[in-house]
């Protein structure tokens, strides 16, 4: 009854689907966990049983051997008690000889007695062996059970560390997107590029404000000319006016009505 029921327990396992389990399990992983510690537990106890199961065989197989050997030991024996109450026969010694067929008869019935003992073993220890054979092939698909549960567990956990790596480097990635306008970064820069506009805003301006002054300067020279030959006029001194006088005299009178001269 023990046999059976170690032999339908490992059957059982080793013939457990172990992806059809996978696919209702909620936690996959813990579940195989579990599955590798129930493997683990049930073969130590499968070859502590089947163990056991070869070592009784085993006795079985001595005992067997044994009573082989023993018939065939007597078997010798009434050989040698036949021949030594032939010899006494043929010299004469009658009671000697009837002695030693009887102790041939002993023997005999000795023999006889291992040869059934032996042979009555036979049937059991043909049964014990296919039990054992059974449990041995079962056991030894447990263990390749095992190895698969053990290599699917070891997969499934260095695929959860790869995707939880994968995720992190991806929300790290995000935190540090250079084109997104409300990262530091993004705001760094955006303050860096104000900066610089305003570098060139002031630049801009101190260039347009130095024109103005040269423009302010010849101007000045300008009118100076005129104040100067004007004067000269006054005086009576008629001097060439200088060349490009014309030129520049055409731009002080701009304002000046054209009229005023033809009253002259």
């Amino acid at each position: 009854m023990v046999k059976q029921s170690i032999f339908g327990r490992i059957a059982q396992l080793a013939k457990a689907n172990i992806n059809s389990l996978l696919d209702n399990a909620e936690d996959p992983q813990k579940m195989l966990d579990q599955m590798v510690r129930d493997y683990t537990n049930n073969i130590a106890e499968a070859e502590s049983a089947v163990a056991q199961t070869i070592g009784n065989l085993r006795m079985l197989e001595d005992d067997y051997n044994e009573d082989v050997k023993n018939a065939r030991d007597w078997g010798n024996k009434a050989l040698a008690a036949s021949r030594k109450a032939d010899e006494y026969r043929a010299s004469g010694h009658a009671a000697d000889a009837e002695k030693f067929d009887n102790l041939a008869k002993v023997a005999l019935q000795r023999q006889m007695s291992a040869e059934n003992e032996a042979k009555g073993a036979e049937p059991s220890i043909s049964s014990q062996r296919e039990v054992v054979d059974k449990l041995k092939t079962g056991l030894d698909q447990m263990k390749g059970k095992l190895n698969e549960l053990t290599s699917k567990r070891n997969e499934l956990v260095a695929r959860s560390k790869t995707a939880a790596a994968q995720s992190q480097v991806h929300d790290a990635i995000k935190s540090i997107d250079f084109m997104d306008p409300t990262s530091e970064v993004g705001r760094f820069e955006e303050k860096i590029r104000r900066e610089e506009a305003k570098v060139r805003g002031q630049q801009e301006l101190s260039e347009s404000s130095l024109d103005a002054q040269f423009n302010q300067l010849e101007d000045l020279g300008e009118q100076v000319e005129i104040e100067a030959r004007l004067a000269a006029l006054k005086s009576g001194n008629s001097a060439k006016p200088a060349i490009g006088a014309s030129a520049a005299g055409s731009g002080a009178e701009s304002t000046v009505d054209e009229a005023d001269f033809d009253k002259l």
